[in-house]
């Protein structure tokens, strides 16, 4: 049973990085706009799919690399940790940034 969550998150975790890279080629190809407020949320958006692939990234180099490397291993779970806390964050201004402006305009 755990075996098979464990193999169940990597696999998330693998088709998410695959997902990240396809919304960050879709925000990229996107004409920027004049107004502020869609550039703030193309920003942020930008920043959360990045912030998220390097999670992705961190994660597979770390089930990857050896485990009697204790200096790596611990920056990889630095950065994995750091990176989901900034990937979480950024969703959460998203709606906060939305509702600010709403409150501006009426």
């Amino acid at each position: 049973m755990c075996l098979t969550n464990v193999f169940c998150h990597e696999v998330f975790v693998a088709i998410s990085a695959i997902a990240c890279m396809a919304g960050l080629a879709l925000l990229w190809s996107r004409k920027p706009s004049d107004d502020e407020t869609e550039a703030t949320e193309s920003i942020l958006l930008k920043m959360s799919f990045s912030y998220w692939l390097v999670y992705c990234v961190a994660f597979g180099i770390q089930k990857l690399i050896v485990p009697d490397w204790e200096n790596v291993t611990g920056t990889l779970r630095l950065t994995t940790t750091l990176s989901y806390l900034l990937t979480f964050s950024c969703i959460l201004c998203l709606p906060l940034h939305k509702f600010a402006v709403h409150e501006i305009e009426e």
